[in-house]
């Protein structure tokens, strides 16, 4: 009988490519994660791994044993969701990664409702880039967790993992506007920058190809996104300022020392009036996540609800999935 803890090392070594890489994700030594995976070897009765120089890689049975290991995992994920719907009454940790602008805008309201519908539930949020939300969710750090994708950084399906659409936010260049009145925030038509007959995307871009840039820390989606929004309208832009803090961005944007793309949510209270916002075509899509036969979990449904009541009324008819 194949150990089903065995089967999820050679699944995490199949997407993190390294024993090293799956020790360290999975607290493990690297000769223990090694070890295990020689028992699961024996127990398969043929080889599951080639040694190729300091590394390794799945023979053809490793990578259909991965296969069969996904199923096994979404079905025992299915299962516990079984027996926490049977209990009744919800109780204990949900572990949360979500990133920080949808912390702050839309987690507390909805933790808050979570509260009061299901006081035995121990919500524990992490803020996690999404860019490390699947690992996060397969290692079992994580039991749910919003991820976004922006229309220039698409995101693959992850295998193990699922998700369902929360909603969509409009984005933006900031701008120094010199004292001039940033226009009100709000989602634009969905088809257009504000302003019916405005310049397209890539024109509004261009204008700054000479400007310095402020953009999030390299390794980060909003970074790509930036880049290749840039880089799609025929320049690469001069980096001059790296920051995840949408708010430090803007502040930054008024202080003249240069110019970013923001999502809506980034957008938060009164527009500094030393700052312009111009509605880009480009949007950013928030989806909830988590691992494959956990939807029907109980307190990832309960979440899940709470999040779509708590999403603010300017997302509401942009909301994914509507």
């Amino acid at each position: 009988m194949l150990d089903v803890r065995r089967l999820r090392l050679l699944r995490e070594l199949a997407r993190r490519g390294t024993i090293a890489a799956v020790a360290e994700a999975l607290s493990f030594s690297p000769s223990a994660v090694s070890q295990q995976l020689s028992v699961l070897e024996r127990e398969a009765g043929l080889p599951l791994l080639e040694r190729t120089g300091r590394g390794v890689r799945l023979t053809p049975a490793g990578q259909n044993l991965v296969g069969h290991a996904e199923a096994v995992l979404e079905r025992l994920e299915r299962a516990d969701a079984d027996l926490a719907e049977a209990r009744g009454g919800l109780a204990g940790a949900l572990r949360i990664g979500a990133f920080p602008t949808a912390t702050r805008a839309i987690v507390p309201a909805a933790l808050t409702a979570l509260a009061r519908r299901h006081p035995g539930l121990e919500p524990m949020v992490s803020e996690t880039d999404p860019a490390a939300v699947a690992h996060a969710l397969r290692a079992g750090d994580l039991d749910v967790a919003l991820v976004h994708a922006y229309d220039f950084v698409p995101v693959e399906p992850e295998p193990g993992l699922a998700t369902e659409p929360l909603y969509v936010e409009a984005m933006y260049l900031a701008e120094p506007a010199a004292g001039a009145p940033a226009p009100p925030r709000g989602p634009a038509p969905p088809h257009g920058p504000a302003g019916s007959g405005g310049p397209d995307q890539g024109t509004v871009l261009r204008t700054h190809a000479r400007a310095p840039w402020i953009t999030a820390t390299p390794g980060t989606l909003c970074h790509v996104m930036t880049v290749r929004a840039c880089q799609a309208a025929g320049f690469t832009p001069r980096v001059r300022h790296q920051v995840d803090e949408f708010a430090t961005v803007l502040a930054l944007v008024a202080a003249g020392q240069g110019v970013a793309v923001v999502p809506q949510l980034g957008v938060t209270g009164p527009t500094d009036p030393a700052v312009r916002l111009t509605r880009l075509l480009m949007e950013r899509r928030t989806n909830l996540a988590f691992r494959s036969g956990a939807g029907a979990h109980p307190a990832v449904a309960a979440f899940g609800t709470a999040l779509r009541a708590a999403v603010p009324p300017d997302l509401a008819g942009s909301r994914a999935g509507t």
